[in-house]
């Protein structure tokens, strides 16, 4: 395989993997660094999840030499999902930002110290706040970083879709 961005299994290679790598660094930094999502964290992984498996229909339709009308359509709607999370992010960031509203849905909650009530507070407890980012490194939440990450898969996603031929 040549790494080229006209090879066609090296882009949708580079697009799986790119995702792959993506929701696999959010789900460590929740699990292993303790982070916890919030409501528009975990929608902003959702293209991820669809994408991952459309990425790897793409790689697989390369190397069974389907039509590349296939491949093709396969790109276009891995393009589609990386924009729309690019979207999640962007609009996540302003909510950060408190350029806009949040939806009501990301109101957080807390504990109280009232024993008594700790399991009907288990029963009620929300996600963290979408208007407060859990960290930022170099000036962006992770929000900001996935519209970043977003973006460049996108434009993988979109070359592909733009080759003539496989």
């Amino acid at each position: 395989m040549t790494f080229s961005l006209r090879n066609p299994v090296f882009l949708a290679s580079l697009l799986l993997f790119g995702m792959m790598v993506t929701v696999g660094g959010a789900l460590a930094f929740e699990h292993i660094g303790g982070f916890i999502p919030c409501a528009l964290c975990l929608q902003q992984r959702t293209p991820y999840y669809i994408g991952i498996p459309i990425a790897a229909l793409a790689l697989a339709s390369l190397l069974g030499r389907a039509p590349f009308l296939v491949t093709r359509l396969l790109f276009l709607a891995a393009f589609a999902l990386m924009a729309y999370g690019a979207g999640l992010g962007a609009y996540h960031s302003g909510v950060e930002w408190g350029w806009w509203e949040g939806p009501v849905s990301c109101g957080g909650g807390g504990f109280t110290s009232d024993a008594g009530s700790l399991l009907s507070q288990l029963d009620a407890t929300r996600p963290p706040s979408c208007n407060d980012a859990a960290g930022r490194f170099l000036g962006l939440s992770f929000a900001g970083w996935n519209v970043i990450a977003s973006l460049g898969l996108a434009a993988i996603a979109l070359r592909g879709l733009l080759l003539r031929r496989a």
